[in-house]
């Protein structure tokens, strides 16, 4: 492997970079105004090899992790504008606070998916679905760079209130302990991998006893790859992660690496091609995940060749989501109807090796409703979806139907079809235990 030397400059401030003399006075006003709402942070891997500085703004990478104006509305854009000229912190600080509460924090109704462990809530784990448990290590809660379209802004933004953390790894045993049809970890964020090896191998090597036989897969949900796959070449604890990597492997686990990519260009450069082939050879499956975002990759012929350089990299192509309906989503905003299409298009523009990909996905409160189609039933214009995952998970891969509207972006949009007043899963109490939503009905 030949080796690149490359440091990873952190900038936090726009002003920072000097390629900030080829944006307008307005460009560079936006990135300070919507910054104070929404998070920045980017490094010099994403500014100076993944930009094409000569198509800022409408470069797909810029808009990924530059703040432009339109992420905001145009009240609040004017009102933190007006504020931050007035020099007013207090204020300024309650308005970005208001506006915050007002983008949807906390989607999907995360806070359901809390679980307690002899009678402590675990507020750094997520667990929705029978077989997966999510886990927040406190110290990967940050990301390389911050994506303008992230769910999980709040993690970023000091809303302590709203984060997903914790250190406690005996907690996450305990609980494992006493959910053995758990088959799966997911090491999330913020970005696991920000974290030092050591404090992974911390989290993950007591899950590879016999003790914990019952969890069979390993996951780590990262953006590394595609904003710093130095992590994997040349860090301190560069091959050590990698060993670590390996330790799965030779426990008899799966390594299930998701990595999200958002654009064929984010797998063009050599440091990631590097990345991927080291990670290969520890045994690890890599498999890659995106939203469908306006303006960054809301065409099929992007998706497609995507797909297709994933597959020639070895990766496994495993979503296209639907962007969550929290932040900046308006600005991303898709359309269900063309999502459908572009999938579609670009599906049917690939060959079977990359037909691993499920999609589109929306990742909703009852669990992951798939767009299968729009056709028309009795007279009605519909959209036909599936639970890819659900709270109950009986109801999975139960086909269902909503009232077409060709504005709907979000599955909260949508109305049961045929006049119905509830979705079949909303009837008799299917997504609830004792008729409490707080309960896990598969416990």
């Amino acid at each position: 492997m030949e080796t690149i030397k490359y440091r990873n400059y952190i900038l936090r401030n726009y002003a920072d970079l000097p390629q900030m003399s080829s944006l307008s006075q307005e460009e560079q006003e936006a990135i300070k105004i919507v910054g104070q709402v929404l998070p920045f942070k980017a490094n010099n891997y994403v500014v100076e090899q993944l930009i094409d500085w000569n198509n800022v703004p409408n470069d797909p990478i810029y808009t990924l992790t530059f703040p432009r104006k339109e992420m905001l509305s145009k009240k609040n854009y004017n009102d933190v504008k007006s504020y931050l000229e007035k020099g007013d912190e207090a204020a300024l600080k309650q308005k970005v606070f208001d506006i915050r509460m007002k983008l949807n924090p906390n989607p999907a109704g995360q806070e359901k998916n809390i679980p307690m462990v002899d009678g402590i809530k675990l507020h750094g784990m997520q667990h929705k679905y029978r077989e997966t448990v999510l886990f927040f290590p406190s110290q990967g809660q940050t990301c390389h760079a911050y994506c303008t379209f992230c769910f999980r802004w709040p993690q970023f933004s000091g809303m302590n209130e709203l984060k997903f953390a914790m250190k406690e790894a005996d907690l996450l045993q305990r609980y494992l302990l006493k959910h053995p049809k758990v088959t799966d970890v997911l090491f999330t964020g913020g970005d696991p991998l920000t974290a030092k090896t050591s404090i992974m191998a911390a989290y993950i090597e007591p899950l590879l006893t016999k003790e914990f036989d019952h969890i069979r897969n390993i996951r780590i949900g990262t953006k590394t790859l595609a904003y710093w796959p130095y992590r994997f070449l040349t860090d301190k604890d560069a091959d050590d992660l990698l060993r670590l990597f390996e330790k799965v492997k030779k426990a008899g686990k799966h390594l299930a690496f998701q990595s999200h990519f958002n654009h064929p260009v984010e797998l063009s450069t050599d440091a990631v091609k590097q990345a991927i082939s080291r990670i290969q050879n520890t045994g690890a499956q890599i498999r890659t995940q995106s939203p469908l975002l306006r303006h960054i990759n809301d065409d099929a012929k992007i998706w497609a060749d995507m797909w297709k350089e994933q597959v020639r990299q070895g990766l496994i192509p495993y979503y296209m989501f639907v962007a969550r309906d929290t932040g900046s989503k308006e600005f991303f905003d898709v359309p269900l109807e063309k999502a459908w299409n572009i999938f579609r298009k670009a599906y049917s523009n690939v060959s079977g090796v990359c037909r691993t990909v499920r999609g589109p996905s929306m990742s909703a409160s009852p669990g992951k409703v798939q767009i299968l189609g729009v056709t028309e039933v009795s007279g009605e214009k519909v959209f036909v979806l599936r639970f890819l995952q659900c709270r109950n998970p009986k109801l999975i891969d139960i086909p269902f139907f909503a009232k077409y509207d060709k504005k709907a972006t979000w599955f909260d949009e949508l109305k049961p079809a045929f006049g119905e007043k509830e979705f079949f899963f909303e009837k008799d109490n299917l997504l609830r235990k004792n008729g409490r939503d707080t309960d896990f009905i598969w416990e």
